[in-house]
């Protein structure tokens, strides 16, 4: 029995995102919609094999994108792309711009806050962030034009880091560094639906 099949993973009934507000593409009022969709009393752990096709559930997803200015002032982002052992099939060898997973219910075993353990949980196994940053929540993601959107719903996370010393730990991370903004702006193409939408939505205006 895979792994996939076994993990149960925080949801948030789709009826609970409409009633706060349904939105597509990309929303920065995080307070509207983060502490409603946190509360314990809205969240449950399903097993992802269920829930990866269930629409009616929506799996939070902490999106972190690495952002970082040269000495000239041009903003640089952390780009990679999805080798086909990574978890979502239906988005391998898709470029990305955002490191973070699912939130597990082995999450909740900690006395914190289970999205908090989950989101550093995903970045120590997929990254070395090995630079002084400063992070903060810029907005949500939902996309319902996607089969993969459909059951997820993405909270984006900017961490601005001093030096672009970001580094992959897991192997199905590659063709991967930071990138100027105008350079990744102007080739969207191969891109995941959630970074074509931040890009446009962060850095695009």
């Amino acid at each position: 029995m895979s792994y996939v099949s076994t993990e149960r993973v925080l949801v948030v009934p789709t009826e609970l995102f409409h009633k706060i507000g349904h939105f597509q593409g990309f929303c920065d009022d995080v307070d509207r919609y983060l502490p409603e969709l946190l509360s314990p009393k809205n969240t449950s752990y399903r097993p992802r094999d269920e829930v990866e096709t269930d629409p009616g559930f929506k799996q939070l997803i902490p999106y972190v994108i690495f952002c970082h200015r040269d000495g000239a002032g041009r903003q640089q982002v952390f780009q990679y792309t999805r080798g086909t052992g990574m978890g979502e099939g239906r988005l391998h060898r898709k470029h990305s711009v955002g490191i973070g997973g699912h939130i597990s219910s082995t999450d909740a075993d900690s006395n914190g806050c289970p999205y908090a353990e989950g989101m550093r949980r995903e970045l120590d196994e997929e990254v070395a962030i090995e630079t002084r940053y400063t992070e903060r929540q810029v907005g949500l993601i939902n996309d319902d034009e996607t089969e993969v959107g459909q059951v997820h719903l993405g909270v984006v996370h900017l961490f601005e880091v001093e030096t672009p010393s970001v580094h992959p730990r897991e192997t199905e991370i590659v063709e991967c560094g930071f990138r100027p903004v105008k350079d990744i702006l102007a080739d969207l193409n191969g891109f995941e639906s959630w970074s074509k939408i931040c890009m446009r939505s962060i850095f695009g205006k």
